[in-house]
C-alpha cells in the first residue's frame, strides 16, 4: 500500500482539485481566527492541501508539536503560528513530491512569521521510532486524513502513545466507515488514495484506542462524506463514510467509563480565541462562567493537562455516585419508577 499511496499523493493528484470525493476536505467551515493565518501560507503550499478537517487545537502557545502525514506542510505552517517562536512544529510525511513542496517554503514562511520553528522528517508513521525522536517529547500530536491511509495502524497509535508527553493529546481528523469495509473496497487502490479504503469501522477504531491506553477517546465533530464520482459510489455500495475530528489524552487516570464523583468545572474564559466557550468534544460545549457538572474522566482532561490554569473545580474523587448520566454507558439493570422512588430491591431467584 505504501507504492499506492505514494504515487496516488506525489504523481496522481497535483491540486486539490484532482480529488473524486469529499474525503478530503474540511469537516467544518473554517473559524475566523484561523482564516489569517491561513492566508500568510503560499499558495502553493495550500493548493496541494488534501487534509479531511481542522487540527488546530486551542492553546498551542510554546507547544511542540508532531503533524503526522503533513504533505505539503499547510498544517505545520497553520501551526507554526500558534506555537510561537517558544514552540516547534515537527512535519512527517514519506511522499517525496509532497515533501519537496513544503520545504521549498520553509524560508518564505520564516520571513513571513518572523521566526523559524519547522523541521520536516521523511518517514512513515507506523516507523516513527526510526526518527530520532525522543519519547515523551510532543504537548500534541496532529494528523490530517492519513491514519487511513496507513497499513498498520496498530503501530501508528502505539507510536503516538510513546511520544506524548503525560497530559498531552492527539488531536486529528480521519474517515471512517459505519461497517467493516471489505476487501473489494480496501483493495482498490482510488479508493485507497480517497481515504476510503483504508478506512476504519468507527466501533474498531474505538477498540483500537483503547488497546493503546487512550482510555476514553473524545468526538470533537463530523460530517457524512459524499463520492461525487459515480463509478466510486457504485464500488463502495452501501457503505457509509464520514469524516470525524477526535481527541485522545494521555492520562493514565482515566477510567474506562465516565464515572460520577459529583464534580464540575467552571471555564474562565481565558483561553484566546475562545472568550465565551470551551468546546472540548461533541457533548461538551462549556459556557463560560457558569459551573458545568463534569465526570471524573472530564474532571482529568481539563486538570491534568494544558488547560487546567483556565478552569476553576469543583469536588474531588471522594465519594462515587456510579455511572455518569448522559456521558457514560447507562445502568444495565431494569429499573421500575415506584423500585426507586421507594429504594426498594426485588429478590432473586424468583
Amino acid at each position: 500500500m505504501y507504492e499506492i499511496v505514494k504515487d496516488y499523493y506525489g504523481k496522481q493528484l497535483q491540486t486539490s482539485g484532482d480529488l473524486k470525493t469529499s474525503a478530503c476536505c474540511d469537516a467544518s467551515q473554517v473559524p475566523d481566527w484561523l482564516k489569517p493565518l491561513l492566508a500568510r501560507i503560499h499558495p502553493e503550499v495550500m493548493s496541494r492541501y488534501y487534509g479531511c478537517g481542522l487540527v488546530c487545537p486551542p492553546l498551542l502557545e510554546g507547544c511542540r508539536i508532531l503533524d503526522l502525514g503533513s504533505g505539503s506542510g499547510r498544517d505545520v505552517y497553520a501551526l507554526a503560528q500558534l506555537v510561537g517562536a517558544s514552540g516547534q512544529v515537527v512535519g512527517v510525511d514519506m511522499t517525496e513530491e509532497q515533501l519537496a513542496v513544503a520545504e521549498s517554503y520553509c524560508a518564505y514562511h520564516a520571513e513571513a512569521f518572523g521566526f523559524d520553528n519547522v523541521i520536516f522528517k521523511q518517514g512513515y508513521i507506523e516507523k516513527l521510532d526510526e526518527l530520532g525522536l525522543e519519547s515523551g517529547s510532543f504537548d500534541v500530536i496532529v494528523s490530517n486524513c492519513v491514519i487511513n491511509l496507513s497499513p498498520d495502524k496498530d503501530a501508528v497509535l502505539r507510536e503516538v502513545h510513546r511520544l506524548l508527553k503525560p497530559g498531552g493529546e492527539f488531536y486529528f481528523s480521519d474517515v471512517y466507515a459505519d461497517r467493516r469495509v471489505p476487501d473489494a473496497v480496501r483493495n482498490d487502490p482510488v479508493l485507497y488514495g480517497e481515504c476510503l479504503g483504508g478506512a476504519l469501522y468507527w466501533n474498531d477504531f474505538i477498540n483500537l484506542a483503547k488497546r493503546h491506553k487512550f482510555a476514553d477517546p473524545r468526538l470533537v465533530e463530523d460530517k457524512p462524506l459524499d463520492i461525487t464520482d459515480a463509478k466510486l459510489a457504485e464500488r463502495v455500495g452501501n457503505i457509509r463514510f464520514f469524516s470525524a475530528t477526535y481527541r485522545l489524552f494521555k492520562l493514565d487516570s482515566l477510567e474506562p467509563a465516565c464515572e460520577d464523583y459529583g464534580q464540575a468545572v467552571i471555564y474562565r474564559g481565558t483561553i484566546p480565541d475562545h472568550p465565551h466557550r470551551f468546546v472540548l468534544d461533541s457533548h461538551h460545549d462549556i459556557e463560560a462562567g457558569r459551573i458545568f457538572p463534569v465526570c471524573g474522566n472530564t474532571w482529568h482532561m481539563l486538570h491534568d493537562s494544558r488547560f487546567k490554569e483556565h478552569f476553576e473545580f469543583i469536588g474531588d474523587f471522594s465519594q462515587h455516585y456510579g455511572i455518569f448520566a448522559g456521558c457514560g454507558n447507562d445502568m444495565p439493570f431494569a429499573q421500575s419508577e415506584s423500585a426507586q422512588s421507594e429504594n426498594t430491591v426485588a429478590a432473586s431467584c424468583c
